[in-house]
């Protein structure tokens, strides 16, 4: 009998918050800390959120990005993942609220595998398609642009 998966599922954390900007969390048997820099008040124990968040789609770009070359059969090998992002710190600052605080995120992409550069390119646009994270970011009005080639 085949197994059939769960198409929606609640996801949970929970946090210990012990000053302003330490948050220590809790996501299933991990525990980790999301913390501001000693420059803005904070312990530096850990990424801040907005760190965590261009962490996070990294992470999700990995994964995805698997996935999609699996079910393609096309080998990406290890990659390797750069990001920077445009961050608008006007609504941090609380100068006033802004529409989209990520403007622009660049993601480079290098694999290892023995994939062509049009199929990497066709791995790419599966991963926009299905990674939540970039899909997020995008309908957020965060403009992404990815490069994706050979290591």
């Amino acid at each position: 009998m085949a197994i059939k998966q769960k198409t929606s599922v609640v996801l949970k954390a929970t946090a210990d918050c012990p000053s302003h900007s330490l948050s220590n969390i809790s996501i299933r048997d991990l525990l980790f800390s999301i913390d501001e820099p000693t420059e803005r008040g904070g312990t530096n124990a850990g990424p801040t959120p907005t760190d965590t968040v261009i962490s996070a789609l990294v992470g999700c770009t990995n994964v995805i990005g698997h996935k999609c070359a699996r079910k393609l059969d096309i080998d990406i090998g290890h990659l390797s993942i750069d990001i920077s992002c445009e961050f608008d710190r006007r609504g941090v600052t609380l100068v006033e609220e802004v529409e989209v605080p990520f403007t622009r995120i660049m993601l480079n992409v290098k694999s290892s595998g023995t994939a062509s550069t049009e199929q990497l390119q066709q791995v790419a646009g599966e991963v926009a398609k299905y990674c939540p994270l970039s899909k997020l970011f995008r309908q957020a009005g965060t403009e992404i642009e990815e490069n994706w080639e050979k290591a």
